[in-house]
């Protein structure tokens, strides 16, 4: 896969999620969340209100820390077509 298209997919698997309106556990959440960041080259500490939801967010960056942005998207992408498309209701 080129990089554009990895971009693409990426990009669709993103716009899918945002638009996606069922609970999701919050162990996926967390693992998109930190491919999501990986991907987007967004270092910047979590943004949460909630000490407790930024030590989870950290967490999270901290287990994933040594991948690649290549892999941080093909692993979002992963993660959806995987977790939440086979899931969905509507499919």
């Amino acid at each position: 896969m080129t990089d554009d298209e990895l971009h693409k997919k990426f990009e669709e698997a993103v716009a899918f999620l945002n638009s996606y309106t069922h609970p999701l556990p919050a162990d996926l959440l967390l693992k998109l969340y930190a491919y999501y960041k990986i991907a987007n080259k967004n270092f910047s500490n979590p943004g949460s209100k909630t000490p407790l939801i930024n030590a989870f967010k950290a967490n999270a960056l901290i287990q994933a820390q040594n991948i690649s942005v290549n892999d941080a998207m093909k692993n979002y992408i992963e993660l959806v077509e995987k977790e939440v498309k086979k899931n969905d209701p509507k499919s």
